[in-house]
């Protein structure tokens, strides 16, 4: 079995590939080629952390074969300066069904995400979108950064996160990356005013997105809040977009900012909720007109953290990296 790190695994999966790998998987999960249940997640009851995992069988151009994901997110660890969510993804041998590896979970999330998003916005935003508004300033925002860095030609950025310090971070960091500058704003509304892109990564439970914040035309990422309870758009703005999802079984379990508004009576209960892997596949338009607004929720699928492993593993061995344990009896 093959053991890599964080940085290893971003070693071997550079942002288009991320991008090549995860376009093609939600295309197939789309088309009926995965399997995958809606993951499950625990509480112990005693504090405020959550284990998930998230198994599923994939079929891709490269590789066929079983894996999961398994994560703990630990809030107290931000206390502690380490990262709050500890995870893992695992593939098997499709012919042997040994253990193939084992690989740092927050990498793949993090790559993978951000892979997504740069593929929906590809699908659904408008070809000249390329001012940006990044709310949060963490892990999600730098690789989603990155990734809309590819396929996107940015000329603005401007950025909001509750902290100072770790915007300023993430300031220094950008000007190492790409060739735009970061402004630094004081709220939510000021980063999206007049922004075509917005790629939203906080964890909240109280919106910081309002419907007037938001441009005709805009295309949003949502990320940051991926279970029940959580929401980065209030109702008002998410009705007032065109909604799509990676995954339409996980969004109407899983996703408050996707119940929030029908709860609240702002759209019907039988809104469409397009795939993105269906507006690849040809089977849904995505969008229809340049001023409509366009909402990406993404809660991620155990299925993009399968194929980038597989992904991981083959520019692994070829890069001669990882190390190698006998994990058989």
């Amino acid at each position: 079995m093959l053991l890599l790190s964080g940085d290893q695994v971003r070693e071997a999966f550079p942002v288009a590939e991320a991008y090549r790998v995860v376009a093609e998987v939600m295309r197939r999960y789309s088309g009926g080629d995965v399997v995958q249940p809606v993951r499950t997640v625990l509480a112990s009851g005693r504090d405020a952390s959550l284990f998930a995992t998230m198994p599923c069988h994939v079929t891709g151009e490269s590789d066929s074969g079983y894996g999961l994901k398994a994560v703990l997110h630990a809030p107290g660890n931000s206390a502690r300066g380490l990262p709050t969510h500890v995870g893992v993804v695992v593939v098997f041998d499709p012919e042997t069904a040994q253990p193939l590896a084992m690989m740092e979970g927050a990498a793949v999330t993090a790559l993978r995400t951000a892979a997504a998003s740069a593929v929906a916005t590809d699908a659904l935003a408008r070809p000249d979108a390329g001012d940006l508004a990044l709310i949060g300033a963490g892990t999600q925002a730098r690789s989603h950064l990155l990734a809309l860095n590819e396929i996107r030609r940015i000329h603005r950025i401007r950025l909001w996160n509750r902290g100072r310090v770790r915007a300023e971070e993430f300031l220094k960091w950008a000007r190492t990356q790409v060739d735009v500058d970061v402004e630094l704003v004081n709220t939510p509304a000021d980063a999206l005013r007049g922004a075509d892109l917005a790629c939203t990564t906080v964890d909240t439970t109280d919106p910081v997105v309002r419907a007037e914040d938001l441009a005709d035309g805009v295309h949003v990422n949502a990320v940051g809040s991926s279970v029940p309870g959580k929401r980065e758009l209030d109702s008002h703005a998410v009705a007032s977009c065109s909604v799509f999802v990676d995954s339409r079984e996980g969004a109407l379990r899983e996703s408050s900012e996707i119940s929030g508004p029908v709860e609240e009576g702002l759209v019907p209960a039988d809104r469409q909720l397009p795939e993105i892997g269906e507006v690849l596949l040809g089977k849904h338009p995505g969008r229809t007109r340049p001023t409509e607004r366009t909402l990406y929720k993404s809660l991620g699928m155990a299925a993009q953290d399968v194929a980038s492993g597989f992904a991981v593993v083959r520019a692994a061995q070829r890069l001669g990296i990882g190390t190698v344990t006998d994990f058989a009896c």
